[in-house]
């Protein structure tokens, strides 16, 4: 039997354009799995954030359903609740479980929803939402020992990488990126697992870092810049551990490269509390004289109807009566609030006056369940070139900056997939209409393990 049967590469951030056109030539090993199976763009989940994504992708179930909705969600109904979502979020089984119960034998390397680690029928290394090494990281246990042993300078995450250290971020880049690939040979070697995924985080965190100088779209576009071809000389790294890793494997591997989203350049940010603000929704009772988040700010909620969260998208929230602790909104009048604040934000300009495409969802209507304490409506700025900042006291509607750090990139709602299997070659077969949610369903009729009832995507011809 092929060990491992099935490779699943996860590349978080990845963007299409730049694997399937603008690089494909330097990536030969990306380029020969394309040229032997199947490939296109993949729609992530909304909001495309890495987390909730990969354990939507996982788990074949949307933000809705897991009530995640981004990396810091609302722990109950206080105005002051946001908190990080970890693993223990996620009820429902991945795929590494399905995979488990159907008697194959896992590795699930840094995962995105895989802190804190547990049981698997294998082994499982937490991702970069572990605080350090120094906690339990792995099952089982042991297995931290091993790779403190065989690394032990073992990173969870690139620190502080929305910094203007760029030199140190690139290097901490290239340590990451080396430490998952060498991980997952040195587990296919001692383990022989079935089943081997790893996620590397460096590719969305250089986008972050090195954007500005690779693309002339960008507001801030840094030509002259050393770091001009930071980004692509990453993915020509990536493509080479790719190759690496692909000839410890099996020749009959089948070998699944995916990202849960795409990248861009960061175009702005749109103040969505000052805009609330300026449109008589939110009120405060002094108006602070620097710009502070709102969780600092003095908040007048008994005049309050809506507040937002910043992000790479605008969570709205109505301050609902009854739900919230000091509602001013009527159950009676809340849908026909959300519909006006859907038309005005809507009608938003770019700060040169031109219209700017927003989206507006309500979660009701985009998910299969509702579940947890989730934004009454999901605002997408010019498909996420812009950000959401929802700090207060900008005396502007506009930034160019983000509100976190130095920040050269966004995200954007495709990431790609690419799959190769030697015993079914498809000969660079295209496709089209793939979701994020595709993956489970697919891998397991490939496979043919029953999949969980409910699953929201379908599966795909590969």
């Amino acid at each position: 039997m092929a060990t491992p049967r099935l490779l699943i590469i996860g590349l978080d951030c990845m963007e299409p354009s730049l694997v399937f056109d603008r690089w494909r030539g330097d990536l030969p090993n990306l380029s020969r799995l394309m040229d032997q199976g199947s490939y296109g763009r993949m729609e992530s989940s909304i909001p495309a954030i890495t987390v909730p994504a990969w354990s939507c992708m996982m788990s074949g179930r949307d933000p809705g359903e897991l009530g995640i909705y981004g990396f810091r969600n609302r722990r109950d109904r206080d105005y002051h609740s946001m908190a990080i979502s970890d693993g223990r979020a996620v009820k429902v089984p991945r795929l590494w479980d399905l995979l488990g119960e159907a008697s194959w034998t896992v590795a699930a390397l840094s995962v995105p929803g895989t802190s804190p680690p547990y049981p698997v029928n294998g082994s499982m290394v937490s991702c970069f939402l572990t605080p350090s090494p120094e906690v339990t990281f792995t099952h089982p246990p042991e297995l931290g020992d091993q790779i403190r042993a065989w690394m032990p300078d073992f990173m969870m995450d690139v620190p502080n990488f929305r910094s203007d250290e760029k030199a140190r971020i690139l290097d901490n880049l290239y340590t990451l990126c080396d430490q998952r690939f060498t991980l997952a040979e040195k587990l296919i070697a001692q383990d022989s697992p079935d089943f081997l995924m790893l996620v590397d985080m460096g590719v969305d965190r250089i986008h972050h870092a090195f954007w500005k100088p690779m693309d002339p779209r960008h507001p801030q576009y840094e030509p002259e810049s050393p770091f001009v071809d930071a980004i692509h000389d990453y993915y020509v790294h990536v493509d080479q551990r790719i190759g690496e890793l692909l000839r410890r494997c099996d020749e009959d591997t089948a070998v699944l490269v995916v990202s849960d989203h795409g990248a861009q350049p960061l175009m702005g940010g749109v103040c969505i509390n000052e805009w609330l603000i300026n449109q008589g929704y939110l009120t405060l009772s002094e108006a602070p004289t620097e710009p502070i988040s709102l969780d600092q700010a003095a908040v007048d909620w008994s005049r309050t109807q809506v507040w937002g969260a910043g992000g790479y998208y605008a969570r709205i929230f109505l301050n609902v009566k009854g739900r919230e602790p000091e509602g001013t909104v009527a159950m009676a009048d809340y849908e026909a609030l959300r519909s006006e604040l859907t038309e005005k934000l809507s009608a938003l300009k770019t700060p040169d006056g031109e219209p700017m495409p927003v989206k507006v969802h309500k979660p009701q209507q985009i998910y299969q369940k509702v579940r947890g304490r989730a934004p009454d409506l999901i605002v997408y700025f010019d498909d996420l070139a812009w950000r959401s900042v929802g700090s207060v006291g900008l005396n502007s509607l506009y930034t160019v900056e983000n509100d976190t750090g130095p920040d050269d990139a966004n995200h954007a709602p495709f990431g790609l997939m690419i799959f190769h299997d030697p015993k079914a070659p498809k000969g660079g077969q295209v496709l089209e209409g793939a979701q994020l949610y595709d993956i489970v369903p697919t891998v397991l009729d490939r496979y043919d393990i029953p999949a969980p009832k409910g699953l929201r995507g379908k599966i795909l011809p590969i």
